[in-house]
C-alpha cells in the first residue's frame, strides 16, 4: 500500500492486494482505508463484490446503483442503461477526493466499470486471483500479501489469548499457529476456542485439533495445505459450539446472502428473536460470524461456504424445507407489513397464509421505518424471490414483489425489481394463479412503459386487464387501463389515451377510490392539454388537485400544480401560471424534494420566456438543467436545454442558441421522442434564421414536417401550420 500523497497526479491511483482466503486482505483495506480517511475528505465507498461467495458475485450494476445512492442520487434518477450509470457515477467523483474500496473482486470485468476516470480518487481492490489484466490495462500497483510469519503469528496469538493463558508455551503457540497455516481468520477462531478453555493446557486443545478429521469440499484455496488447515480450525471451533448455535449457524447456510438480521435468523431456526440474538453472538464470539450493527450479521465468504456445505450435508431434507420455508414466510409477511405502512391507496390485495407457528414478522410504525427497513434488505427481499421460486413454492415466490411496489416504483430504478417481478410471473404461472399474473403484468408493464416499449407495454396491460375482468377485479381492470392509457398518451396517441380514461374514471368513482380517481382525472387533464384543449385540462386538473389536497397527498398536489401551470401558460395566464408554480415549490422545498423543485424551475423558465424575461429564464433553466441532470431525467433534462436556447435567442445570442438546441435535439432523437425532437428542430431552425444560416434552417424544418406526419392534437397541428409558413419564407 501507499499513501495519497506519494501518487501520481495524472493518473488514477489503483493498488490491488492478492492472496490467499483468510490471509487479511480485508481487514488491511478496512484498516488502511480507517487509517487515511483524512486524505480523502470527501468520504469513502466499500463494497464487498462476493467474488469466492457461494451465491452469485456482485454484479457492477448492482455496485453502481448502491454507490449513486450513497452519493445522494434520488433512486427514481438512476439511469437503467449500464453505461450511463457508469457515466453518471464518475460524473458525480469526478471533483471529489475519495477512497473506493472494492472488496472480493472475482476478476477485471467486475471491477472495471467501477473505476473512477478522476486522478483526485483511490481504488484499493482485494482479491484472490492477480487480476493481471487490471495491472496491465489500468496500472493497478500489486500488492501481495503472504500469510503471518511465525513471530507475527505468536504475536497475534499471544495478543487474544495472555490475558487468559500466560502460561502457554512459545513452542505449543508455534505447533498451534502452524496447523492453522498461519492465516489470520484461522488463528483468530483457534486464539478464541483456547480462551474459551483456560483450564485446558494447550497442547490437549493442539491434538484435539489435529484429531479434527472432517474435510469439507466446499471450502478450496489455491494450496491445499492451507485449505486444510482452514477447513480444519472452521470443523474444530464448529464443533465446540452449544447444540442450539451450532444449529442456528448450520441454518444459516439457507440465507440466500451473507449479510442478514436477527429476524431472519429467527425464523430459521423457529426461535424467539432474543434466543435467535444470544445464539448469534455467541458465533460472532467465536468469529464464526461477524457483528455489523445493531441486530446485524454477516458472514466471510469462507465461513458461508463452510456453513452451506454443512446444511447441504444435513440428512434431514425436511428440516431443510421447514427452516427456507419459515425464512421466505418471515420475508413475506415483513414485507406485506412494509407495504402496507407506505401504501398510497394503489396498491393491489394480497392475501397470505398466516405465518408459520413461532414466526415473528416486523410491525412499522410509519412509512419512513418501513422505508428504512426496506432499503436494508433491499438485496435480501430479491434473492429470497428468487430462492423461493427455485424451490418451488411459487405461492410464495410470486407475491413478494407485489407487497413492495408502492416502495419500490418511488425508490428504486426501474430495472431494479425487473428480474424479480420476471420470475414472480412465471411462478404466478406455475402455481396457476391468474390474479398474480395479472398483477405481474401490470408491474413489467409500467417498467416496459417508461422503457418507452410501446407494443410490449400495451400487450401486457391489455392482458392484465383481461385477465383482472375475468376475476370479477374492477380496481385491477381499472388500474390496468389507466397504465394503458398512460402509455397511448406517451406516444402521443391522444384520442386512444383519453378513450381509457374516460372509461376507467367511472369505476374508480364506484369503487369509492379517491386516490384512483385524481390520479385519472390528472391523466385526462394532460391528456387534453398536450392534445391542445386547454378548457377541458383545466377543469380536469383542477378537480385531481382538491382531492389530492383534501387527502393530503402531497407529492402529487406539487405535480398537479406543475400540469395546471402549464396549462396556464399555453391560455396566456403567466399570473397564474408563476402563482401555481410557486404553491409548487414551496410543498417541493417542505417536502425536501430537489427533483420536484427542478421540474417547477423547468416550468418557471418557460413562463419567464412568455412574459419576456429571457435574463431570468436563462438563470431557471440552466439551474433546472443542473438537478435534472443529477436525476438523470434525460428528457427533462434536454426540454431545460431547449428553453436555455430560447431564452439565449431571445437575448440576440442565436450561435449559442443553436448550440443548446442541437444538444436537446440529439438527446430526443436518442430517446426516440419525436414530438419533443420536432419542437427541438423548429427551434433551432428559428435560431439558425436568425444567425443567417437559411439553409440549414430549411434542413431542421423540413424534418421537423417529416416528423409531424403522423402526429395528431391541436399542438402538432399549430406548429404544422408555423412551420409550413416559414419554410414559404426562406
Amino acid at each position: 500500500m501507499h499513501d495519497a500523497d506519494e501518487r501520481d497526479p495524472h493518473a488514477v491511483g489503483i493498488s490491488l492486494i492478492v492472496g490467499t482466503a483468510g490471509v487479511g486482505k480485508t481487514a488491511l483495506a478496512v484498516h488502511w482505508a480507517h487509517r487515511m480517511r483524512d486524505s480523502f475528505p470527501d468520504g469513502q465507498l466499500y463494497v464487498n463484490l462476493r467474488g469466492y461467495d457461494p451465491g452469485p458475485p456482485m454484479t457492477s450494476d448492482h455496485v453502481l446503483d448502491q454507490f449513486l445512492r450513497a452519493l445522494h442520487v434520488r433512486p427514481d434518477a438512476i439511469p437503467v442503461d449500464s453505461a450511463a450509470r457508469a457515466a453518471l457515477y464518475r460524473s458525480l467523483i469526478s471533483d471529489r477526493r475519495m477512497l473506493i474500496v472494492l472488496d472480493n473482486a472475482v476478476n477485471a470485468g467486475q471491477v472495471r466499470p467501477l473505476l473512477p476516470g478522476a486522478a483526485s480518487c483511490l481504488v484499493v481492490v482485494t482479491s484472490r486471483s492477480h487480476l493481471p489484466g487490471l495491472a496491465v490495462r489500468d496500472g493497478a500497483r500489486q500488492v501481495p500479501l503472504a500469510t503471518l510469519s511465525e513471530y507475527e503469528s505468536l504475536t497475534l496469538l499471544r495478543a487474544v489469548t495472555s490475558d487468559y493463558r500466560p502460561g502457554d508455551d512459545d513452542r505449543d503457540l508455534a505447533e498451534l499457529a502452524r496447523l492453522c497455516a498461519r492465516l489470520p481468520l484461522a488463528l483468530r477462531i483457534a486464539a478464541v476456542r483456547a480462551v474459551a478453555r483456560p483450564h485446558m493446557h494447550l497442547s490437549e486443545l493442539i491434538q484435539d485439533l489435529r484429531d479434527e478429521s472432517s474435510l469439507w469440499d466446499a471450502l478450496s484455496t489455491d494450496d491445499e495445505e492451507e485449505a486444510g488447515a482452514v477447513r480444519t480450525v472452521f470443523a474444530w471451533s464448529y464443533r465446540a459450539l452449544t447444540v442450539e448455535a451450532a444449529r442456528l449457524f448450520k441454518l444459516l447456510g439457507l440465507h440466500p446472502n451473507p449479510e442478514f438480521g436477527t429476524g431472519a435468523a429467527a425464523a430459521l431456526a423457529g426461535v424467539s428473536p432474543a434466543v435467535a440474538r444470544r445464539h448469534l453472538d455467541e458465533l460472532a464470539g467465536a468469529h464464526l460470524l461477524e457483528s455489523t450493527g445493531r441486530d446485524r450479521y454477516q458472514f466471510h465468504d469462507l465461513l458461508r461456504a463452510f456453513a452451506v456445505d454443512q446444511i447441504q450435508h444435513d440428512k434431514s431434507t425436511e428440516l431443510r424445507k421447514t427452516a427456507r420455508y419459515r425464512m421466505i414466510s418471515w420475508y413475506l409477511h415483513t414485507a406485506r407489513a412494509a407495504g402496507a405502512a407506505a401504501a398510497r391507496g394503489y396498491a393491489m390485495p394480497i392475501d397470505l397464509e398466516p405465518p408459520p407457528v413461532g414466526v415473528q414478522p416486523l410491525t412499522f410504525a410509519g412509512d419512513e421505518e418501513a422505508v428504512q427497513w426496506y432499503e436494508t434488505e433491499r438485496a435480501n427481499l430479491l434473492a429470497v424471490t428468487r430462492t423461493a421460486a427455485e424451490s418451488g413454492l411459487h405461492d410464495l415466490a410470486w407475491r413478494l414483489p407485489p407487497l413492495l411496489t408502492e416502495i419500490y416504483m418511488s425508490h428504486d430504478p426501474v430495472d431494479t425489481w425487473l428480474r424479480a417481478e420476471e420470475i414472480a410471473l412465471e411462478s404466478a404461472k406455475r402455481a396457476g394463479d391468474g390474479y398474480g399474473e395479472a398483477i405481474l403484468l401490470d408491474s413489467l408493464a409500467v417498467k416496459l412503459r417508461l422503457d418507452r416499449k410501446f407494443s410490449e407495454a400495451t400487450a401486457h396491460y391489455r392482458r392484465a386487464a383481461d385477465l383482472f375482468r375475468e376475476l370479477g377485479d374492477r380496481f385491477g381492470e381499472a388500474r390496468s387501463r389507466n397504465g394503458l392509457g398512460l402509455t397511448y398518451l406517451t406516444h402521443t396517441k391522444f384520442d386512444e389515451a383519453r378513450q381509457e380514461f374516460e372509461r376507467t374514471l367511472p369505476i374508480a368513482r364506484a369503487l369509492g377510490n379517491d386516490h384512483l380517481t385524481a390520479v385519472l382525472l390528472r391523466n385526462l387533464g394532460c391528456t387534453y392539454a398536450d392534445a391542445g384543449q386547454l378548457g377541458e385540462a383545466d377543469e380536469f386538473l383542477r378537480q385531481a388537485l382538491v382531492i389530492f389536497h383534501e387527502t393530503g397527498s402531497d407529492s402529487e398536489e406539487a405535480s398537479t400544480l406543475r400540469y395546471l401551470s402549464e396549462v396556464q401558460r399555453d391560455q396566456q395566464l403567466p399570473d397564474a401560471a408563476r402563482s401555481s408554480l410557486e404553491q409548487a415549490l414551496g410543498i417541493g422545498r417542505r417536502l425536501a424534494d430537489t427533483l420536484t423543485e427542478g421540474l417547477i424551475l423547468l416550468e418557471l423558465s418557460k413562463v419567464e420566456i412568455a412574459t419576456g424575461d429571457p435574463a431570468r429564464a436563462l438563470v431557471s433553466s440552466q439551474r433546472a438543467a443542473t438537478i435534472l441532470r443529477r436525476f438523470h431525467h434525460r428528457s427533462r433534462e434536454a426540454q431545460a436545454l431547449d428553453t436555455t436556447g430560447e431564452a439565449y435567442r431571445r437575448l440576440d445570442r442565436a450561435e449559442e442558441a443553436s448550440a443548446f438546441h442541437r444538444r436537446a435535439a440529439a438527446t430526443h432523437r436518442e430517446l426516440g421522442d419525436d414530438w419533443l425532437l420536432a419542437v427541438s428542430l423548429h427551434h433551432l431552425a428559428t435560431s439558425l434564421k436568425q444567425s443567417g444560416k437559411i439553409e440549414e434552417a430549411r434542413i431542421a424544418w423540413e424534418e421537423v414536417t417529416t416528423l409531424l406526419e403522423a402526429a395528431s392534437g391541436n399542438r402538432a397541428a399549430e406548429l404544422r401550420i408555423l412551420v409550413s409558413g416559414e419554410l414559404d419564407t426562406l
